[in-house]
């Protein structure tokens, strides 16, 4: 008992999920539904498109960032550079100078100037050589940046074009779901298999159009307009013939066989008898 309940139920699940399918598909096919869809799926693809935009704008973003810090290492280098040949400069003159006072080198390389020098040389040497692995490593990213993103415009580009061919897809999809209805409903209906009235409509028309018609005819019969209208066409006709026959006459091209009626000769009146000749 359970189980036949069971397979009811399921069974009334499937008879439901195949009317769900059946007047899905029906509403799928109906062109302003097909239209909504499209531009559904367009909205979502321009959506996605623009968050790879962003995506990418926010590479160039870091792209551009890193290559300004590589202008400010660059002059930075560039005034290191300055400084160490400054102290390196500095530090040979004060060797002159306590070389030319005697100094041996060990009195020289305890000198608190040269020292300094020495210690500002090098701390300018560590500096720049950091600020330069830097440089190297900066340029190394914008290098990468560059190639990542030629790639993703190459990417972007294929999708907007994409996005051209699906735009024109919807019209051509549309249209074809227009024209195909049409023609089913054609063939159904000179195949009289049309279900949606079309044929009833067109025969209902049709027979009001005969209708019309015959009470045109039998009101101009019933008013007598066809009898007035053959009389002035024979009269026509007639004025017609009659002009035709003497324009013949006139240039001589009426028959041989045609003669003129011979006058009726008048006869001379009798004359009262008993008068005087």
């Amino acid at each position: 008992m359970f189980g036949a309940i069971v397979r009811w139920i399921k069974a009334v699940g499937y008879l439901l999920t195949g009317q769900i399918d059946a007047a899905r598909r029906t509403l799928d096919m109906n062109p302003h539904v097909m239209r909504a869809k499209y531009d559904e799926v367009l909205r979502e693809k321009t959506g996605r498109i623009q968050q790879y935009k962003q995506a990418v704008s926010s590479l160039i973003a870091q792209q551009e960032n890193k290559i300004d810090k590589v202008k400010t290492l660059t002059e930075d280098v560039k005034r290191l550079e300055g400084l160490k040949s400054g102290a390196l400069a500095k530090a040979k003159q004060k060797v002159q100078q306590l070389q030319a006072s005697g100094k041996t080198t060990e009195d020289i390389q305890r000198d608190e100037d040269y020292m300094r020098c020495q210690a500002a040389f090098k701390d300018f040497s560590s500096t720049l050589a950091e600020k330069q692995a830097r440089i190297e490593e900066l340029e190394k990213d914008v290098g990468d940046y560059s190639k990542r993103i030629a790639e993703h415009k190459v990417q972007m580009q294929s999708l907007l074009r994409e996005l051209d061919k699906l735009k024109a897809e919807q019209a051509d999809a549309v249209a074809d779901v227009i024209t195909s209805r049409e023609e089913k409903d054609l063939a159904d209906t000179l195949a009289g298999i049309a279900k949606d009235g079309t044929a009833e409509e067109l025969q209902r028309l049709r027979q009001l159009r005969q209708e019309v018609k015959a009470e045109a005819r039998v009101s101009k019969e019933l008013a007598g307009t066809d009898t007035r209208a053959q009389e002035a066409d024979f009269l026509d006709y007639a004025r017609q013939t009659e002009s035709n026959s003497e324009f013949d006459s006139l240039i001589g091209l009426a028959g041989a066989t045609e003669k003129k009626a011979p006058a009726t000769p008048v006869k001379e009146a009798e004359k009262p008898s008993g008068l005087p000749e």
